[in-house]
């Protein structure tokens, strides 16, 4: 029996509408999310699939788990002339993200933003900056993201590299796949303390591969430098054009997607001071990205519909999951409208979050489904030419590379700006 039709009063079973994406295209895009019949077709498909979640409260976890980690350090040049590079970032960060949401076994996520070159950086580090450790908190990534502003000064590629190495708390897991991407359109050999190919060298004997992006002439003077970059590390070399690489084609579902979006936030139970700021920092986000850009907005939807997003700020978060019991919830950590509530009143809320949440997810997998075929389509309309865009380099080495630790992608030709399908129903453990 599907799990969510059988309910106890202790107990709360969360199901992913993960399953929609496994749907026939034409069958998903058709679904009307709103028709009780097309919610259990996916309800009973995600049974068969994946198996129950946890109950409420229960420290079993749910049943599928994440089975690799993949940990990504992205350190950015923000000298001067580097505006174009932080704006490309900051319009396709979800549409990175959303590549990894095709990867199998689903992983977990950590990223890392660093950034060097930037006179208002300290002077003692090399003009190196930790903007956020690597973290699953995706919202914290946008939100440094969009504070970061140029400010031009010595670009120290072999110092970043050696702090990014160095200071991040990587995983230990042999078989994770760990990744430094450093950007930048300077000579890469201008730290007399901290040589590139020193610092190159040990990041790959400690298993971190480090790709280069040099924002510029792949032909000129300091090309070579960028390529040795990598080559020591290996990890993959590339050139794009850091003001004008960047394809953003907005479609007539980005803006069903951000109104869907907003619903989900509606869904979400703050746990704590944290969690107050947490919930802040998701809408301020999507205001954030809606602002750049309805693309933007809707690569963001779909991320936080897809399998690597989850806040550990969340109860539904961290009930599903099965990381907290709902009985060990403090009183005054929960919203005040709650903290009156008895624990079957407050069990009979959380789950009836949870289910609004899973009903308005399968909505925007649908619409998530449509967009992505009209996309390839007005592509191939258009010729569009991305190969010198920072995400579609970014994507494509990361691609390469995760053979190598056995991850696969679902579909060995889908494309690589394909956004994830799913529920946060999926997604890996709470993350602070």
């Amino acid at each position: 029996m599907n799990p969510i039709k059988q309910k106890t009063k202790n107990s709360l079973y969360l199901v992913p509408a993960l399953a929609l994406a496994c749907l026939p295209a034409t069958q998903a895009c058709h679904m009307e999310p709103e028709s009780n019949d097309a919610l259990e077709e996916v309800l009973d498909m995600t049974e068969v699939l994946v198996g129950p979640t946890a109950p409420l409260g229960s420290a079993t976890p749910t049943t599928f788990r994440p089975r690799g980690v993949i940990d990504l350090a992205i350190c950015l040049d923000t000298s001067g002339s580097m505006d174009g590079l932080i704006e490309s970032a900051k319009q396709k960060l979800w549409a990175v993200v959303n590549d990894f949401a095709l990867v199998d076994p689903v992983p977990v996520l950590r990223v890392a933003l660093l950034t060097f070159g930037n006179d208002g950086h300290s002077e003692e580090n090399g003009w190196v900056r930790v903007d956020a450790p690597l973290t699953g908190d995706l919202d914290l990534i946008s939100q440094r993201l969009f504070a970061l502003t140029t400010n031009g000064g010595t670009e120290l590629v072999g110092r970043v590299v050696n702090t990014a190495t160095s200071e991040l708390e990587w995983s230990n897991d042999p078989k994770a796949l760990k990744l430094l991407i450093v950007a930048g359109n300077e000579s890469a050999d201008q730290d007399a303390q901290f040589g590139f190919r020193d610092a190159s060298r040990r990041a790959i004997a400690q298993g971190i591969m480090v790709n280069a992006i040099y924002c510029g002439d792949p032909l000129d003077e300091f090309a070579p430098d960028w390529r040795e970059v990598s080559k020591l590390a290996d990890g993959q070399f590339a050139s794009i054009d850091a003001n004008n690489g960047t394809v953003v084609i907005s479609t007539p579902f980005d803006a069903e997607l951000q109104a869907l979006t907003a619903k989900v936030n509606l869904t979400y139970i703050p746990m704590g001071a944290s969690g107050r700021e947490g919930w802040a920092n998701q809408r301020t986000q999507d205001a954030n990205n809606a602002a750049l850009s309805e693309a933007a907005g809707a690569s963001r939807a779909m991320t936080k519909n897809g399998q690597l997003y989850v806040c550990g700020w969340d109860l539904v978060d961290a009930c599903r999951i099965g990381t907290l019991k709902l009985e060990d919830v403090k009183p005054e950590d929960l919203p005040n409208e709650l903290q009156a509530l008895s624990s079957l009143e407050l069990t009979a809320f959380v789950e009836s979050k949870a289910a609004e949440r899973m009903k308005i997810q399968a909505h925007i997998s649908a619409v998530g489904v449509k967009r992505d075929a009209w996309l390839m389509t007005e592509r191939e309309r258009l010729q569009v030419d991305d190969s010198k865009a920072f995400d579609r380099v970014l994507r494509d080495s990361i691609r390469n590379q995760a053979a190598s630790r056995g991850f696969l992608y679902k579909g060995a030709d889908a494309p690589a700006t394909q956004p994830a399908q799913g529920s946060q129903s999926l997604a890996p453990g709470c993350q602070e």
